[in-house]
């Protein structure tokens, strides 16, 4: 029995791993053609939204939408404000987490806003804290507009329920 499920496994493995491809190259080649400074966020981002069911997909691309919008806000804000060292990044990130408490997003939305503070704050950059924080924006919005255009047009097969 086991010997029987093995052939559709693999091909379902095969078909998985040629749509997250396509997918993410897809999003790089997006981001690229926009001419952002780092493309590789959306492609990056395509493999985070990719999900096994067109509902899983709306669902993790709201949060990653909604808290890297709220991350790269408070990232831009703050660095734009007051020169960067590690205590104003711990209070950032506790400003972010009542933030997003008081918009009613979940932890989920919270990490996803957290890594964009971490990436607009931490990286030294020499264009301006907004413009650092609109291309990251951009990227990311990208790479869920490409996995959910992925899920919706070459969706996930449904593996067969065990013992069938």
């Amino acid at each position: 029995m086991l010997i029987e499920k093995a052939p559709r496994a693999r091909l379902t493995v095969v078909e998985h791993s040629a749509r997250t491809a396509a997918a993410t190259v897809t999003a790089f080649l997006a981001a690229r053609l926009f001419g952002l400074p780092e493309p590789y966020w959306a492609p990056i981002t395509t493999l985070v939204i990719t999900q096994s069911s067109l509902g899983a997909a709306f669902s993790v691309s709201w949060r990653r939408f909604v808290g890297t919008a709220l991350g790269a806000l408070v990232g831009a804000l703050v660095a734009s404000h007051f020169p960067r060292n590690v205590f104003l990044f711990g209070a950032s990130v506790l400003i972010l987490g009542l933030l997003c408490a008081l918009v009613g997003v979940d932890r989920s939305a919270y990490r996803f806003a957290g890594v964009t503070l971490s990436i607009v704050l931490l990286i030294p950059r020499t264009n301006s804290p907004w413009q650092v924080a609109f291309g990251r924006f951009v990227e990311v919005s990208i790479g869920i507009a490409i996995a959910l255009l992925f899920a919706i047009v070459w969706p996930e097969s449904e593996e067969p329920p065990a013992g069938k």
